[in-house]
Parts: C-alpha cells; structure tokens; sequence
C-alpha cells in the first residue's frame, strides 16, 4: 500500500521547473519532506537564490498535492537555496561556482554600469558574489562603488602572500584601480596586463563565491584571452546600446566568445540606455539611440535578451557618486537583469 508520504512524493513530480524541463523531485529540488497526520512539510531547493520562479513553483507544489493526495493537507513550504556549478577542477579558483565575463564590443556603453548594479542585486536575493574590475587600463568600478583611496589588505596563507578584496553593498571587490594611484595611466603592453589579471585572479582571497562577475577591458584582447585560458568562465553577457554603430561592435564580441578554442556560452544580452523618459512625462519613450537594436540583436543570434535599461540620471548619478542606482531602484529594471541572468547561469549549468 502506497504510504501518504509516497503519495505526496509522487505528486511534486509532477511539477516541472520550466527552465530545467524536469520535474522538482528528480532535480533534487524537494529535500527534508516530513508528514505528520495532515501536516506537509519540506524544503524546495532553488537554483538560485535570485530564483524569478519561486513563487510559481511554491504555488505549484501545493495545487499538486491538493489535487492529487488531499485537499485538507497543510502544506509548509521553506525556500532555500544552493547555486548551481557545471565547473570541473579549477586550481585558480576552486571555492568560485560561476565566473560570469561582463563584456562590450566598445567603450561608453554602460558595461561597468551593469556588472556593479547586477552584482549588487545578486547579493541583495542573498547569494555570495565578487566582481573583479579586469579593464586594467580604465578601471572604474572604484569610483561607481565609492572606495577610491581604500588599499586591499594582504594576508599571507601557506606562506604565500594573498590580497584580501574589499566589501562594498554586501560583494567582494578588487580592481587594479585600488593598487595604483587614481591619476596614473596603466602603459603596459598585452603580457603585462594579463600577468595583472592573473594575480587578481590567483593571488586574491576570494573564498567562497556563488557569482565572481569579471567586468573585462572594451573590445577583443590579451585580457578577454586570458581570463578564457586561466579559469573555466561558465558564460559571458555582452552590453549594448541601440545604435548600428554600437551593434557592429558587440556582434565582434558576441562572435569572439562563440569562436572554437574559446567556446564560450554567451548568457545573454543587455540594451542599455535603451530609452529616455523625462521625469515630468514618465509614461512617455524616446528612442534616443535607435529602437530595440539590442533585442534584435539577440534574436538574431539566438541568445537570450536580459533586459533593457532606460536612460536615467539616477543611474549616472549613482554611478558618480559611489552609490549605484539599484540600492535605490523602484521600477526593478536592475533587479531583473540580474534574476534574468542566474536563471540562465542555472539553464547553462543543467544542461
């Protein structure tokens, strides 16, 4: 005779995750199920704490049950969470789940902009996250997240010096920007700047990561080849603006990380300063840059689009002012991309 707690099994295998296309069960999603007389109780386990479905999910476990065990079962349901991670043997970074390469085709579309506020959203849902500033010769993330000045401290493990990064809004932080004076330009030819790289890289303590977001250098170089060679990156996103100009570009990035040898994932799209909408007319759009350039980009290439982000003076502010915008954001643009995009590190990593 099939036991309720059987019974109750059987039922949320009948609940899909959409993005994974398998049922809850199978995936190791439902863990700890305990009945006591008409009491459910178990844990489901998300991929992602920035999970977009959790809600739908949780409400699917509980019609299942209702509508094929019982209707008058109570059902307690705790949402937990456990970053997924398709990287095999890494030496470099081996407590990293998900190195994710934030990219551009040019300079002055926003790269920085995204990678501060998409690494700040992902610790906000609650997951471990660094970002390492790997644009050696322009770094900025110091002035967007207000530590120009701040030095990393160095502590020494198995008697090997290591830098410890900075904590800013909950994420681990290095950048070359920390370790030179401000006004100093960075002259080195391509193997001294990937030598940079890789000791940010190595000789850091980034302990236990969930997301390291390496924010690369404009373009296709010594770094982007580096960073591919030294360490498995699970996927990159590549930042646009609308305009053809913009696109050509970010079609040569798209192109380098799909190329054999590099190979790869490209996670998915960003439009930034897609639109402008003035404060006195919220309702209303300008396409200031063309429309819906990077959308169509995407389509055509057959990655996914993570989202637009309009043109706003908070985001320029914030990023000006050491205070990024989604630590203020209301319309959940930022947040978005960000849940946009651990859903795909998820989808990269089952399949």
């Amino acid at each position: 005779m099939t036991s309720l707690k059987d019974k109750i099994s059987n039922a949320l295998r009948t609940v899909e995750d959409p993005d994974l296309k398998q049922d809850l069960v199978s995936l190791g999603m439902i863990q700890d199920l305990a009945v006591n007389e008409k009491q459910v109780h178990f844990r489901l386990v998300l991929t992602t704490p920035a999970c977009p479905l959790q809600e739908m999910l949780k409400k699917g476990c509980i019609a299942a049950i209702h509508a094929q065990v019982a209707t008058d079962l109570q059902v307690t349901i705790q949402l937990d969470a456990q970053v997924t991670t398709a990287k095999a043997h890494d030496p470099i970074l081996p407590q990293v789940k998900n190195i994710i390469a934030i990219a551009s085709g040019k300079g002055g579309v926003g790269k920085s902009t995204v990678a501060v506020n998409v690494a700040i959203s992902l610790a906000q849902h609650g997951a471990k996250v660094g970002l390492l500033d790997a644009d050696i010769f322009g770094p900025s993330i110091p002035t967007m997240l207000g530590c120009e000045g701040e030095k990393p401290q160095v502590i020494q493990q198995a008697g090997k010096n290591y830098l410890v990064p900075l904590e800013k809004h909950g994420i681990q932080l290095l950048s070359i920007g920390l370790l030179a004076p401000p006004d100093d330009a960075m002259i080195w030819r391509g193997p001294m700047a990937s030598k940079a790289l890789r000791q940010l890289l190595g000789d850091a303590a980034w302990g236990d990561l969930d997301y390291l977001l390496v924010d690369l250098p404009p373009g296709t170089s010594d770094i982007h080849l580096t960073l591919v060679q030294a360490v498995p990156v699970t996927g990159a996103v590549i930042v646009t603006t609308p305009q053809k100009i913009a696109l050509i570009d970010a079609t040569k990035g798209l192109a380098m990380f799909q190329k054999a040898g590099i190979d790869v994932a490209v996670l998915g799209l960003v439009e930034n300063m897609a639109y402008f909408s003035p404060p006195e007319i919220p309702g209303s759009k300008y396409f200031l840059f063309g429309e819906n350039g990077g959308r169509a980009l995407a389509a055509k290439h057959h990655v996914p689009f993570l989202g637009q982000i309009p043109l706003l003076q908070a985001i320029r502010e914030g990023g000006d002012q050491g205070a990024p915008a989604v630590l203020q954001e209301c319309n959940g643009v930022l947040s978005g991309i960000a849940t946009s995009l651990a859903q795909q590190v998820a989808i990269r990593n089952a399949s």
